[in-house]
Formats: structure tokens, C-alpha cells, sequence
């Protein structure tokens, strides 16, 4: 009997582990599923670019699996039972496994705002950004657009729009300062393209309720709003909350450094859904730089233990931030190891175009998930091996 590896989601994470696992382990003894919501892969890092109204390249995932011996299963996962190692599919079917990677990833959070479900929107994902983008194409010359939220999402979407709309008054709410975590020289680059780009922005503001037309902020100020997108953070699939699965107060699957679940050693978890620490020590912040080493991590470590080969150790570390104003500036943050602001940072066309080069080569990985190494698919051992990680 085949050994049945599941992956839930086929993300940044989810397709990097899926192929990966699919070119380190022979099919004669592993049935490989992915289970996603859509056919497609959907780069994440480009919905403000399909929101503002710009084309993006379909990537089908049956493309990005072809020559593999993974099977596609397009369906939302409805539910999992870690403890009968069964997920169960909102087409009514049911998936048994004997190794899980739990890849589901994370949606927009609106921490209990009220308003915000009824009347924003968002761009964390492709359902989203294409309803922005169909609200922006009806809105008329001189209406407002307000973008919540001034982190990366924020800071591209609100940028991206103003260029491709400047008939449009486009506003950004930020309960901080506008881009307070980047260096000086990152801060006074931003201030000056939002200007360029006649933004109107509204710092350490807080927003404590959206309505039709409006958001309202702690201070009673009321803003109008003809389209109000809120990006203030990302919060997990609850799946893994209901589950008897370790979670954190997050919500995330607490792991260990192989990224195996603490309380149930034959659940991976990778990417946003995971609480993982870095090779600093420090909690990984949900995004696309740090998810996806966490992929090659349990993709390896699940191959070494079916195969009985070494257990890896992936250097899981930051090395910027890559944030696009739009389709002719941009901003690259260079960061610490542990993701701490340097003083060092690119800006303008270079910017722009080292971006792009980021984003094209996250694509690549994902369909080429073990691109520049050696790659032999290994017969599985009868017996696994197993190892007590540190957490």
C-alpha cells in the first residue's frame, strides 16, 4: 500500500512542498493529493496589480504539476480529523492520509471592526482583488477610494490604485506612522512618491467602524469612502483551531524546527498557518520571504524520515522587504537575518525592477522546487525515521 501524503492549499508554501516531495520520492510508493480551492496558482504578492485593473499570466496548477505524479484536488477544505487522519472536502468527499502538510495559509483579519465584512474589501486574494477591481471600474472621476491599513499590503494597494486611477481621490488610513518600520532614508522616499502621487494620508489613525460611504475613527472623525479595501493584517484559516491539533492563541499549529506539529508529529504545517521560529530564534511573521523555506524544511524532512535519509536544517532567515509603489517606483528595505530594519535601501527603477525579479523568481520556485540541486526519488524505507524535535 502506497503511503498517502496530503498538502491542503497550493499556495507559495503548499506547491513549493508538493513538487518538492514529488521529485525526492518515488511514486510506486507515495500517492501524493493536493487539495486547492482554485485550478489555479495565484501569486499572492501581485493581487494589488490585478486589483488596480493590470492582467496577470494564468498559472495553471496542473502546469506547474505536469511530469509529477501529483494528484489535483480542486475543493475547500471543509474540515480535518487529525485524530482518524481524515479531511473531509465541501464537494462531500473525503481524503484519508498518513502524512498531512497543512498549507492553508491565511485571509484578511478584521479584528472585530465593525462594518468591515459588510461594507470593505480586500485584496489577500484573487476573489477579492477581481471584486476591486470591477468597484474601481465603476466608480466616477472625483470619488474616494480609502485603503485601511499601512503595511506592505496597504502601502502597494494604495499606491498601485492612485497610479492607474489619478482621476480618483485616493486616500490611506495608517494606525501608525506611514511606513515607521523602515529606515529613514525608506520613510522619506515613500512620503515622497505618496505625494507625487497626491495620496492623502492619514497617520495614527484608527478606524473603529466602516460604514456604506464611510469610515469612522476612534476620534469620531468621519472619512467618506466610495470604496473602502482593508488591509490591516492577516489572520489564519480557523480549521486548525477546531481541530485537537496545538495551536496558538493565533490560531497557527505550533511546530517544531522540522515543522511536524508538537502534538501530532505526522501534521506539517508551513507558512502562515505555521507558528514557526526562525534560525535567529525569532517568531516568523506571516509572509511569502520566510513561508517559503519553511516548505523546503518539512518537504525535506517528511523525504528523510519515509526514506530514512538525514533530517535537514534550512537556514529559515530574512533578507529584505520588497515593496512596489506602483508600477514605476519602488522601495527595497534591506533587513537582518532576524528581520531587523538596516539603514541600507534601493529605491526608484532599480527598486522596481529587483521587485519583479523577486516575484518572477517566486514563481519559478514553485514550479521548479528543487531547481539548482540534485534530486534522486528515493524508495521508502519500512520503516520510518522518527526524531524528537526542539520547538
Amino acid at each position: 500500500m502506497k503511503h498517502r501524503i496530503v498538502v491542503l492549499g497550493a499556495g507559495y508554501t503548499g506547491a513549493v512542498a508538493a513538487g518538492r516531495l514529488a521529485r525526492r520520492l518515488h511514486g510506486d510508493d507515495v500517492q501524493l493529493t493536493v487539495v486547492n480551492a482554485e485550478p489555479d496558482f495565484v501569486e499572492r504578492v501581485r493581487m494589488h496589480e490585478l486589483a488596480a485593473g493590470r492582467t496577470l499570466k494564468p498559472r495553471p496548477l496542473a502546469e506547474v504539476f505536469k511530469g509529477t505524479d501529483v494528484v489535483l484536488r480542486v475543493a475547500k477544505v471543509a474540515a480535518v480529523d487529525v485524530d482518524q487522519k481524515l479531511v473531509t472536502l465541501d464537494d462531500g468527499g473525503e481524503l484519508g492520509y498518513d502524512t498531512l502538510v497543512y498549507a492553508l495559509g491565511s485571509r484578511v483579519n478584521d479584528h472585530g471592526v465593525p462594518g468591515v465584512s459588510a461594507y470593505a474589501e480586500q485584496i489577500a486574494g484573487r476573489p477579492g482583488a477581481l471584486r476591486v477591481r470591477a468597484k474601481l471600474a465603476a466608480l466616477k472621476a472625483g470619488q474616494t477610494v480609502t485603503v485601511v491599513g499601512g503595511g506592505l499590503t496597504g502601502i502597494e494597494g494604495v499606491t498601485e490604485i492612485a497610479e492607474a486611477r489619478p482621476d480618483l481621490n485616493v486616500a490611506l488610513v495608517a494606525a501608525g506612522g506611514l511606513g515607521d518600520w523602515v529606515s529613514a532614508k525608506g520613510q522619506r522616499h515613500l512620503r515622497k512618491v505618496f505625494a507625487g502621487l497626491g495620496i492623502t494620508v492619514h497617520e495614527h489613525t484608527k478606524v473603529t467602524r466602516v460604514e456604506a460611504d464611510a469610515v469612522v475613527t476612534a476620534a469620531g472623525t468621519t472619512i467618506p469612502s466610495a470604496l473602502t479595501i482593508w488591509t490591516t493584517g492577516f489572520a489564519v484559516h480557523p480549521i486548525a483551531a477546531a481541530t485537537s491539533l496545538g495551536t496558538a492563541a493565533s490560531g497557527q499549529i505550533l511546530v517544531d524546527d522540522l515543522m511536524a506539529s508538537v502534538s501530532h508529529p505526522d501534521v506539517y504545517a508551513i507558512g502562515d498557518a505555521a507558528q514557526a521560529k526562525g534560525s535567529s530564534g525569532q517568531l516568523l511573521r506571516m509572509s511569502c520571504a520566510s513561508g517559503t523555506f519553511t516548505a523546503y524544511q518539512a518537504a525535506d524532512a517528511i523525504a528523510a524520515r519515509l526514506t530514512g535519509g538525514k533530517l535537514p536544517h534550512t537556514m529559515i532567515r530574512y533578507f529584505q522587504q520588497c515593496i512596489s509603489l506602483g508600477r514605476n517606483e519602488g522601495l527595497i528595505q534591506f533587513v537582518t537575518a532576524g528581520d531587523r530594519t538596516k539603514q541600507s535601501a534601493l529605491r526608484g527603477r532599480a527598486a522596481v525592477i529587483y521587485k519583479e525579479l523577486i516575484c518572477w523568481g517566486a514563481y519559478v520556485g514553485v514550479a521548479n522546487p528543487t531547481l539548482g540541486m540534485p534530486v534522486r526519488r528515493r524508495h521508502l524505507t519500512t520503516r520510518p525515521t522518527h526524531r524528537t524535535a526542539t520547538r
